[in-house]
């Protein structure tokens, strides 16, 4: 079974998945991987290997790569003289944002009966929105931090948050649209900043100086944990920072903390994921305030698979299982009896 990477796709984060997907040619050189670049308009195109660099993209000189089209089981190539067939794959979704994280790109590849490496559907849209996630984290007993949710469409005023907060669009990740507000005069600002990208913002309190820890995970027999990183940062982790974060390719040093800390986090990590995240690599930023865990975000599809998390990410990467949908059986038993009684 070959593996490939699906990236790019049309959102605010193509250039990020852009370097992810360079990140990983390096990460798995042995792996060998398909590339397969989404484009603003919706065409698929098979990268070589060679070509992935950030140039090629920027300057669309990818449009000269061989396009590819969707079939069962797999991708297509036509051309004039040649028909070659790409199948038997596992694919992983690389594409952050709009597309790649919201479901989107993992329902259409199911439907066309692609093995995916991804968050499934109702992972996804759950994931995606942050909202969302707090509920679904608090009914499985994970503490957030509270929050409030502002449409563009409504008013301004807050109910219960108080100065300092941190405004965030409602579904982007790699800190686009978000700002930190220390006093009321900025906040008009800041929602003004956040609602050019989306009509939902979702507002919580900051907390300076907070104690923040990331880990990843999968689920290969049984359920594998990445090293936990406590990331170093100024006041938020911003854009310029995300974006470079995204193309690590370098183990991390582990988090200095104790043993409880560790088993909580884990614990805390073990609840998001399992069973609704199964097929996918995911990353949980937690907080930990007076001694408690909270989940900040979900990242279901994490820069460059957060692979400087894992000490032997190709190993991890070959690993994971993917469940296997259930196969309907179409028998026409019923129809004429449908038929015949109305």
């Amino acid at each position: 079974m070959k593996l490939a990477i699906i990236f790019g796709g049309a959102s605010y984060e193509h250039e990020i998945s852009i370097v992810s997907a360079i990140t990983l040619k390096n990460v798995l050189p042995k792996e060998n991987p398909l590339f397969i670049f989404l484009d603003s308009k919706n065409e698929f195109y098979l990268i070589q290997s060679k070509n992935m660099v950030a140039s090629n993209f920027r300057d669309g000189i990818y449009k000269k790569e061989r396009q590819l089209h969707l079939i069962n089981d797999g991708f297509e190539f036509k051309g004039l003289f040649l028909k070659e067939l790409f199948s038997d794959l596992r694919v992983i979704n690389l594409i952050h944002g709009g597309q790649g994280e919201d479901g989107v790109i993992v329902s259409l590849l199911e439907f066309y009966k692609i093995k995916t490496i991804s968050p499934s559907r109702e992972a996804s849209a759950l994931s995606y929105n942050k909202s969302l996630t707090k509920i679904f984290a608090n009914s499985l007993d994970v503490k957030t931090l509270p929050y409030e949710v502002l449409n563009i469409r409504g008013d301004r005023k807050l109910k219960n948050i108080v100065f300092p907060l941190i405004v965030k669009p409602l579904s982007l990740g790699s800190s686009i649209g978000v700002s930190v507000v220390e006093k009321e005069s900025e906040f008009d600002y800041a929602l003004d900043t956040a609602f050019e990208y989306e009509d939902n913002l979702i507002i919580e309190p900051f907390i300076k100086d907070v104690k923040e820890f990331n880990l990843a995970g999968t689920f290969t027999d049984k359920l594998v944990l990445s090293n936990i990183e406590e990331p170093k940062k100024e006041k938020i982790l911003d854009f310029k920072t995300k974006y470079l974060d995204f193309s690590r390719d370098e183990t991390v040093v582990k988090a200095d903390i104790s043993k409880e800390l560790e088993k909580e986090l884990s614990e805390n990590f073990r609840k998001i994921y399992e069973p609704l995240f199964v097929g996918s690599l995911i990353r949980c930023d937690f907080f930990v305030i007076d001694d408690e865990v909270y989940l900040n975000e979900i990242n279901s599809i994490p820069g460059s698979m957060a692979n400087y998390l894992f000490p032997n990410f190709a190993e991890v990467v070959k690993n994971i299982y993917i469940p296997k949908g259930r196969d309907v059986s179409i028998t026409y038993q019923y129809i004429d009896k449908i038929q015949k009684a109305k």
